[in-house]
């Protein structure tokens, strides 16, 4: 009876032993099937955008009489910051331009907003671009010569006709975009970005070296300036630094 009683225990014993294991096996399988495979973003930054255009969008404002920060914004708007399939490569359209361009042109699905926030899809033929810089200009032309049937069309962005780049980001919206919320929209991006400094001729500019320890927070607070100013002037992905590293600081 003593020996029945053992091989009972063992059995059971053995068998919990079994039922253990099999579930930490089945729960590792498991762990690894849920296991999710990691995603890099690779796009590039809103400031990474910035750095690429800002410049030429300064010269272009200076030499036309018209707000830099405006013009960047609205590329970053309409482009969804060159992320867009009319923004990014091959297209290169930064400003949702419709027609073509030396007779280049795709077409597209668009959203349109009947001025009261009531929103239809259509297609439409934009104009494509070798380069940023060609779509830049482009606008400019626009804003300068504006419409076959009036020529100062958009002359309520030019700086010498407004008080502040609200008055140009106001005029814009039922005149260049449908959408009802167009200014309110450009103002929040201008003001996040800082983008008014490029509004203004650079009157300072250095090259700084990263050391140990070192942080974009303790840089923009030594040189008086903004993380997301240095993110734009070295068209930084992340707030990553490595000692060794240069960057460029300006002071407007």
């Amino acid at each position: 009876m003593k020996y029945v009683v053992n091989f009972l225990k063992g059995l059971i014993i053995t068998i919990v032993v079994i039922c253990i294991s099999f579930y930490m096996v089945t729960q590792l399988f498991n762990t690894t099937e849920r296991e999710e495979p990691v995603v890099i973003d690779d796009r590039p930054s809103v400031e990474e955008f910035i750095g690429e255009i800002a410049e030429i969008a300064r010269d272009l404002g200076a030499d036309n009489d018209l707000y830099a920060s405006v013009m960047i914004a609205q590329a970053i708007l309409e482009s969804e910051h060159g992320q867009s399939g009319l923004g990014s490569a091959p297209n290169y359209n930064l400003f949702g331009m419709k027609g073509s361009y030396q007779n280049n042109s795709v077409t597209l699905e668009t959203t349109e907003d009947d001025g009261s926030g009531n929103l239809s899809t259509i297609m439409a033929a934009f104009r494509k671009y070798p380069s940023y810089e060609e779509s830049m200009q482009d606008y400019v032309k626009l804003m300068r010569n504006g419409v076959s049937w009036n020529k100062d069309f958009y002359a309520g962005v030019y700086r010498s006709n407004t008080n502040a780049y609200t008055d140009a980001t106001k005029f814009l919206t039922g005149s260049y975009a449908t959408d009802s919320k167009y200014s309110e929209k450009l103002n929040t991006l201008i003001a996040n970005y800082d983008l008014q400094q490029y509004d203004s001729p650079v009157k300072d500019k250095k090259t700084i070296t990263v050391t140990d320890g070192d942080s974009l927070m303790k840089i923009a607070e030594v040189y008086n300036v903004k993380v997301t100013s240095i993110k734009q002037w070295n068209q930084l992905r992340s707030d990553r630094l490595e000692a060794g590293q240069q960057l460029n600081i300006y002071h407007y």
